[in-house]
């Protein structure tokens, strides 16, 4: 697969990622679950991808862009793909989410604010500070995890 064509693929899933929350209410909710680990599986990929780029452990710095552009698109709503009554069945979300609703849209806000600034760190080619923007994305992402997602087994 050429670069040009990971750019569009990774272009076209950002869009449709940031077009698909407001359609996502109208869904069901099992649906809204499984649309919902899909997005933070990907975010998670991009956050690794982006991290592994950043360390020096692969080259692709021309791609680190896009993988921040993706994590821009996946967490400009993160509490939209919490909707009331998709608390339930096979899922890491914990009850705190809704029960704790103020401080989960804040510490969301919090996540998106970081991977702005991020993206802002590669946009300008301030490569001095990926390191450190990369670091406050993961701690906010670890953080929002910590108590508000379930702990692997």
């Amino acid at each position: 697969m050429n670069q040009t064509h990971i750019r569009h693929r990774i272009f076209v899933t950002a869009c449709l990622l940031a077009g698909a929350v407001p359609a996502v209410q109208s869904a069901e909710p099992e649906d809204i679950i499984k649309y919902r680990q899909n997005v933070m599986k990907s975010q998670g990929a991009h956050l690794a991808a982006a991290g592994a780029i950043i360390q020096g452990k692969v080259g692709y710095k021309n791609q680190l862009g896009d993988h921040v552009k993706a994590l821009q698109a996946s967490t400009r709503d993160i509490p939209g793909l919490f909707p009331k009554d998709s608390d339930f069945g096979e899922t890491k979300a914990l009850d705190a989410i809704w029960k704790n609703n103020a401080d989960f849209q804040k510490r969301a806000k919090d996540t998106r604010d970081k991977v702005n600034a991020l993206a802002k760190a590669v946009t300008v080619k301030d490569s001095q500070n990926y390191g450190a923007r990369f670091k406050d994305v993961a701690d906010s992402c670890k953080a929002c995890h910590k108590d508000y997602r379930k702990e692997d087994k």
